[in-house]
């Protein structure tokens, strides 16, 4: 292989290494807003799953992220899966405080039976109570909802802690299912959050 064939080689491999960059770069940015691919909570790293929009109509609403200890692409595997998890939300657009914990509420009562409403029904009106903390919620906020194992659901808008945490599982896994159940919120996002690739 002559000098001129192996500069033609190495440009070659460069340019596969860096378009590889790229396309991985692309695959943790969704409108805009970038993913760590990593998370830490409680001291445990988690990995970036899945990334999508939640649409309402054709309005872009704000981009959902969900970070696990181990990747995995189904509901089961993800309510099954041990150590912290979380769902970060960065608002694309102005949002009224009580209409997103109206949503949230709904999604949980969508993708939740009568049974599991029952056992989580003081914690609903907890975490309801929430949104009346927040006085405004703007584009670009970043509303981020923690599982610590032995501290219970744990919320923070912009790194700021928000309420107190909320303790039993149960109700992470219903807030879970708002985006991941039978009746999510967007089955595009849905698809995204469960590492789909686009």
């Amino acid at each position: 292989m002559g000098m001129l064939d192996r500069i033609k080689l190495r440009t070659a491999v460069l340019g596969m290494g860096m378009a590889l960059l790229v396309s991985f770069a692309e695959a943790t940015e969704v409108a805009g807003v970038k993913f760590d691919d990593t998370a830490i909570v409680a001291n445990q790293e988690l990995k970036l799953n899945g990334a999508g929009i939640r649409h309402k109509f054709i309005v872009k609403v704000y981009v959902a992220g969900l970070y696990l200890p181990e990747r995995k692409n189904t509901l089961t595997d993800i309510l099954a899966l041990p150590g912290s998890k979380r769902i970060t939300l960065t608002l694309l657009r102005d949002i009224d405080p009580d209409t997103l914990g109206q949503a949230f509420m709904d999604g949980i009562k969508k993708n939740s039976d009568m049974n599991e409403r029952a056992r989580i029904i003081g914690q609903m009106t907890t975490f309801g109570n929430l949104f009346a903390t927040v006085p405004e919620l703007k584009k670009g906020d970043v509303l981020t909802v923690d599982w610590i194992p032995g501290g219970g659901t744990a919320c923070s808008l912009n790194g700021k802690k928000v309420g107190d945490s909320i303790p039993d599982v149960a109700f992470y896994n219903a807030l879970v299912k708002i985006w991941l159940g039978s009746k999510p919120a967007d089955e595009s996002l849905k698809a995204a959050m469960l590492g789909a690739k686009p």
